[in-house]
């Protein structure tokens, strides 16, 4: 399935922030023109014409979506912008007003979405996000630390929300039930997934895809620089758009297609009901993409987009350093890509080109040429804003810097009067500012047709016309790429004789005279070892759980060849008390629950029966029984020994019986398993007698293989040694084995902090024990060369705090 160009809506005079497509006939845009505008497809073609358009205000429109109206009505299209009110529009009668106006926001709206019972849920710069019932406030969603810039309605109660602040929340109603962690820059999309929960991308370059119980499913890595926004195709594959000029289409957790646009940004994408992809972009163009060739456009129109596409200029900024005389001939593009959308750089005569590699037609198609540029490559990010620049001022040797954030289409003298009221300096310094400003966007470009402007900040793309450096004013460097600058203060002045450093934004003196007499000790570094607070894994929608299940179970019921796995009634009742249970408990519950071993018997009998393409939802299930209900699992240690074989069975943990699964099935399993293994040790342990639980847990881990696994997963394991490093009745024998489980875990670590550091909390617990108790040393030689080398591989202080007491010991 290949999409090529169906569709080419131009109307819009800027970037186009946002799209919607609610029916096959209908798309919506939103654009920093101020404008929102309907298109209608032409009847009995695959063109789309301008219907309507609206418009309530002069600033930018950022956010678009389409609102269900009674039957027979076309509904309505809500938008929202930097006047940060929500407007909505009938569809049917186009009025110059909005029929209704939703005032609440204090700042720029840059997200919106609906639901189907009549919902509106907007987000905004002022951290909060609003769900709107009747055209009134229903609930305030209050929690994110920085700008709110994705919302998604996941039913009429809850709701998802993306933020600056790396976090994804869920709410239901104006309560947040959980908060997803795992993005390392600001989240900037969200979308629901059948089946599975939702996907989320982020300016970190990742896509995401999660269960509402808040377990990484997996993630999708193509893209080179921030992604936008993601949509979901009716057969469940993901579309995402992104900074790095792509449409990607992903099925199966790899990227099967790279369309790219002719603009520098694609900031939205949209999939209709019939899988066609619409995408707006910083060209100010919407463009529908098809994979069914009766709606693709004729081939003169798409010749004349592959010649737009391969007539780009590619600023080398975006393409990575560049060593041109390395570089092969054309000759190179005979050789097969590896990947859908490898990009490879050929020098053809005195000209670099940029050629990417299209699986569809098994060809190398040319992209773009690659040419200097002087600006960013990726704008920069403070406090949840995007800026051309956000400069580094040093005011003051042995103080962190202040940041100064700046875009170019905005007066220097405006920045300049933000940053010294912002960090209470005197407005005397408003010219030496400005100056250091200006002479570190020398030569910066607003005109053209060609430069665009984030509709957000109006933060612009931009070609400079002079090298950009430092002014002789100012002793700062100025990054040529980046405009990244650190500015110096001045050298200390005589005053009276004296030998005084003066703060040249505030005149203000560090110290005076000879060398101070006193020097503050090195604050001291807290112990960490013993570390007793078990870790466990509890957060879940247990509702979605049973619906999962239930679905599964619907499925294999209803096949002949699998009739026979799906749940007997016995099983169904068990099942269905431990939900029931499980939804009036909370995570921080403890003490004895209402269940019994029969409860735990009907888990163990279908994990150890159901298929690992299906058996999910059972492993999950699992886990929080292991939480919940260890007094249950602590009343026998036949029955321990049988949840944990049941796990190990149902995980597939030494790999043998892939059959009927994928790699991406026995992951979820593996980590899923983990997780109940953790929440196993620490409700069960603690008793006079866990040799068995011991026994059974070590010895799964001890079939397992560290170095395959991924990063969640690795941190599910560092978790189980940690919680089996808090038992409190463990022998040397014991001890001895966590250590050996440790070094090889640790050994494989070289790109996750939060694993190897609860590792090596696990390792510190296991030898202070083995000191306390009077034990033999082990091989200190090789538990000194396995965690000597983690401080420099992960430079973090808590790891190097740790290693350095691990030594001590």
């Amino acid at each position: 399935m290949t999409y090529k160009l169906s569709a080419t809506l131009e109307a819009h005079t800027s970037d186009v922030r946002a799209v919607a497509s609610p029916t096959n006939e209908v798309v919506l845009s939103a654009s920093r023109d101020s404008t929102a505008i309907s298109w209608q497809r032409q009847t009995g073609s695959a063109a789309f014409q301008q219907d309507s358009v609206f418009r309530a205000g002069t600033r930018y429109v950022n956010a678009v979506a389409h609102l269900v109206g009674d039957a027979g009505s076309k509904g309505f299209v809500v938008t929202g912008g930097q006047e940060a009110i929500v407007n909505v529009f009938s569809l049917d009668v186009t009025k110059d007003e909005p029929d209704y106006s939703l005032v609440g926001h204090s700042e720029n709206i840059c997200a919106l979405d609906t639901t189907p019972g009549g919902a509106i849920i907007s987000g905004s710069w002022d951290n909060t996000a609003k769900v709107w019932k009747n055209w009134q406030l229903k609930y305030d969603l209050r929690g994110h630390e920085r700008s709110v810039w994705a919302v998604l309605g996941v039913d009429e109660e809850k709701t998802l929300t993306g933020s600056a602040d790396k976090t994804i929340k869920l709410w239901e109603q104006h309560k947040c039930i959980a908060t997803f962690t795992g993005h390392t820059d600001a989240v900037r999309g969200l979308a629901l997934v059948p089946d599975i929960g939702f996907a989320s991308c982020s300016n970190d370059s990742e896509i995401r895809v999660w269960t509402l119980g808040g377990d990484l499913i997996y993630s999708l890595s193509g893209h080179t620089s921030f992604v936008y926004s993601l949509s979901v195709l009716p057969t469940g594959d993901i579309v995402s758009s992104g900074e790095d000029r792509s449409v990607r289409v992903w099925k199966d957790g790899e990227c099967s297609q790279v369309i790219t646009i002719p603009a520098i940004s694609v900031w939205a994408v949209s999939s209709m009901p019939n899988g066609d992809i619409v995408a707006g972009s910083s060209d100010g163009v919407v463009r529908v993409f098809s994979a069914s060739e009766e709606r693709w456009a004729v081939q003169e129109e798409l010749k004349a987009y592959e010649d737009l596409v391969a007539s780009q200029a590619l600023p080398k900024e975006q393409i990575g350093d560049l060593k041109t005389t390395d570089l092969a001939g054309p000759e190179a593009l005979q050789k097969p890509g590896n990947k859908p959308g490898q990009v490879l750089m050929v020098k053809n005569g005195d000209r670099t080109e940029a050629h990417q590699w299209d699986a569809a037609s098994s060809s190398w198609q040319k992209i773009g040429e690659v040419v200097d540029a002087v600006g960013q490559g990726r704008r920069q990010l403070y406090e949840g804003k995007e800026y051309d620049y956000v400069f580094d001022v040093d005011i003051q040797d042995g103080v962190p810097p202040l940041k100064l954030p700046y875009n170019v289409t905005e007066n220097p003298y405006t920045a300049a009067q933000r940053f010294l009221h912002r960090n209470e300096l005197p407005i005397s310094y408003l010219d030496e500012v400005v100056r250091f400003i200006e002479s570190n966007t020398a030569g910066v470009n607003l005109g053209g047709g060609e430069e665009f402007v984030d509709p957000f900040t109006g933060a612009s793309r931009y070609r400079s016309t002079a090298p950009s450096g430092p002014s002789a004013q100012t002793s700062g460097y100025s990054d040529p790429f980046t405009g990244g600058s650190r500015y110096q203060p001045a050298a200390p002045v005589q005053q009276g004789g004296n030998d005084v450093y003066q703060d040249p934004f505030t005149g203000a003196s560090r110290y005076s005279g000879g060398a101070p007499s006193y020097s503050a000790p090195a604050p001291s570094v807290p112990k960490i070892l013993p570390a007793t607070q078990l870790v466990s894994f509890k957060q879940a929608n247990v509702s979605a759980m049973e619906g999962k299940l239930k679905q599964f179970d619907d499925i294999l019921k209803n096949e002949i060849t699998t009739s026979s796995l799906a749940i007997y009634p016995s099983e169904a009742s068990a099942i269905g008390e431990i939900f029931l249970y499980l939804l009036s408990v909370t995570p921080t519950t403890t003490g004895p629950s209402i269940l019994s071993t029969t409860h735990a018997e009907a888990l163990i009998s279908i994990l150890n029966r159901w298929p690992p393409a299906y058996v999910f939802p059972v492993i999950d299930l699992a886990r929080l029984f292991a939480g919940f209900c260890g007094d249950v699992l602590a009343t026998s240690n036949e029955l321990q020994s049988q949840f944990i074989a049941a796990l190990e069975q149902a995980c597939d943990l030494p790999g043998k019986k892939l059959q009927g699964s994928t790699a991406k099935v026995r992951e979820t399993n593996i980590l899923l398993a983990l997780r109940a293994l953790a929440n196993l040790v620490g409700s069960v342990g603690g008793g006079t007698d866990d040799g068995p639980l011991f026994g059974g847990v070590a010895e799964t881990l001890a079939r397992g293989s560290p170095g395959t696994l991924g990063k969640q997963q690795k941190i599910a394991l560092a978790s189980v040694l940690f919680n089996l490093s808090c038992l409190p009745a463990l022998n040397q024998e014991q001890r001895e084995q966590i250590v050996i489980l440790a070094l090889p875990f640790l050994a494989t670590q070289d790109n996750d902090g939060e694993a190897v550091y609860r590792a090596l909390v696990a390792l510190g617990n296991t030898l202070l024990g083995l000191k306390n108790n009077g034990a033999k040393s082990m091989n200190a030689d090789a538990i000194l060369g396995t965690i000597s080398p983690l401080p420099q591989t992960l430079p973090e202080a808590r790891i190097k705090n740790i290693v350095e007491e691990i030594k001590r010991l």
